[in-house]
Order: C-alpha cells, then structure tokens, then sequence
C-alpha cells in the first residue's frame, strides 16, 4: 500500500506549480462551501482570538486560511519531487541568528508555531545550516502515512526525532552541535504538567518541554515566524530568544515566545492552524499553582 500512496502522490508531484494551484482552488472550494471542514472550530478559534472584530472580518481571514491550509496541502505533495534550487527559491531566511550561535560552537533550539508552510521549511532548512537539523515530530497513527511523511520531511537531511521517544532518540546527538526544532505551540496532553498564561486573553496551557530542555542544558534559543511574501514563496523571521535561559526565571522563557506569536498570528493571521482546538482546556482555580504570566 505504500509503495501505491507513495507512487500516486509523486506522479501528481511532478505536476507544473501552476497545474497544482489549481488543483487546489478546486480543494479549497470543496473544503470550504460543501464540506465545510472543521469550519466551527475555526470560526470559534477566531471569535476568541479577535473578538474586537466583525463577523465579515473573521469570515475573510477564515478564507485566507482555508486557501492556506490547502496549499499547505498540495505543496507538500509537491516537494516529493522538488529539488534543492526549488526548495530553496521557495523557502528563504536569514539565517545570522543560527550562525552566531553555530560559531560559539553551542546547541541550539529552534522554537516555532503552526505557521505555514512548515513541511517546505522542514526540508529546505538543512540547506541554510551546518548544524545537525533535528526535528521533533509527532509520529501518524496510520502507518502508510507515518512512513511516507517520514521519507518526505528526512529527504535534504533533516533528523527526525520522534515525541513519544524523544528522551531516548535524541541521545546519539549529545556530543553533536545540532540545531534542535520544536514546535512550541502544542496543546499539553496533561494540563496539570504545562505552563498557563493568557494567550490572546485567554488562559491557555502550553507544553513545557521547550522551555525545560533549554533551561537544563542552557542551550541558546530562536524563535520563529513563517509567512508568505506570496502564493508558494515563504520566508523566516528570525529572533534570538534568550542566549542563556538558565539565567531566567522559569516560565519566562514561555512568556516571550507567546508574546512572539502572538505578535505573528496578529500581522499574518491566515497563516496559523486555526483548525485545530487551541483552548479546548478551560481555565480551573486549581491550576493556579501552575500560572506563569504577568501583568
């Protein structure tokens, strides 16, 4: 079945970009007027995050967001088949943050949210850095998926580490100078082991994970924005987040990278997975003891 999955969806690949964008129009249309996908959870994600907004206005971004997200779509088809001249017309970063810490000869992490497209910023980065590029994933459930993603996201070099077996898995790399990423917006399985800080003023609890391994080993941390400068062109705003976050006090290395997202979600807001449950966790007294933000 895979060899099947894998076949069909490099042949479609290999498709002009042009042909492939209108293959997704046609998605987007189906997506969005007739199957209506996941489209409460969005609309709702949207009233909480801009509630200062009107109903047109929220409806335009939910657009912009369905075309996104089937772009997002069609474009990791198509990086199958892509080259490194393509990936990296397509994706393109400054990447002197990276560069001064490679240069100290540290580790470093890379924190980023689910912003689009970042399955073409996933395979062209090995090209922007002389770090080992480890990349912590969630592995699929569907194992025909799993395997073809996994082909996909490690065809230029990337590591992939999977976050169920992260601990063990990232191991053989401790004596390298590897650039870490993790995707720092994820919803925490266990809210009573996560940090809590308002997020678009709302409480919203968020992983910890990022924050406690660059404390422990006191690696330097960057934080990161994907947006579209246009239809299949990406670039990467680069900030340095904290070059010693041993030296801060815990949770604030959390707060800035939510104030930083925040900030993103607020200029691009179509660029963000507004599909799925981001305050799906209500807000209880009981988890005072694990508030981090401030006023």
């Amino acid at each position: 079945m895979y060899y099947l999955v894998y076949g069909l969806l490099y042949l479609i690949s290999l498709l002009p970009m042009r042909v492939l964008y209108l293959l997704s129009d046609g998605l987007y249309a189906l997506l969005y007027y007739v199957i209506g996908y996941r489209k409460k959870v969005v609309m709702d994600n949207l009233q909480i995050a801009f509630p200062e907004k009107t109903e047109q206005e929220r409806k335009r971004i939910a657009k912009k967001f369905y075309r996104n997200f089937v772009d997002n779509f069609i474009e990791t088809i198509k990086i199958l088949s892509a080259g490194r001249s393509f990936l990296m017309k397509r994706f393109q970063l400054d990447s002197d943050p990276f560069i001064t810490v490679y240069n100290t000869g540290r580790k470093c992490q890379l924190h980023l949210g689910h912003n689009f497209n970042w399955e073409i910023a996933n395979v062209a980065m090995p090209y922007y850095t002389d770090f080992d590029f480890l990349v912590v994933y969630m592995p699929i459930k569907n194992k025909v998926m799993d395997r073809l993603f996994m082909h996909l996201r490690s065809r230029t070099g990337s590591i992939m580490l999977p976050a169920t077996d992260m601990r063990k898995s990232i191991v053989a790399y401790r004596n390298h100078q590897y650039l870490l990423t993790l995707v720092a917006d994820q919803a925490p399985g266990d809210v009573t082991n996560a940090y809590w800080l308002n997020f678009f003023g709302k409480p919203t609890p968020f992983v910890r994970g990022p924050e406690s391994g660059a404390r422990i080993g006191n690696i330097p941390v960057v934080f990161t924005q994907l947006y579209k400068s246009k239809r299949g062109y990406y670039r990467a705003y680069l900030e340095m987040g904290a070059e010693n976050p041993r030296e801060l006090p815990e949770g604030e290395l959390t707060r800035r990278y939510i104030r930083f997202l925040e900030r993103a979600i607020r200029q691009h807001p179509d660029m963000w997975l507004w599909s799925h449950r981001r305050w799906k966790h209500d807000w209880k007294e009981e988890y005072r003891k694990y508030w981090i933000d401030q006023p």
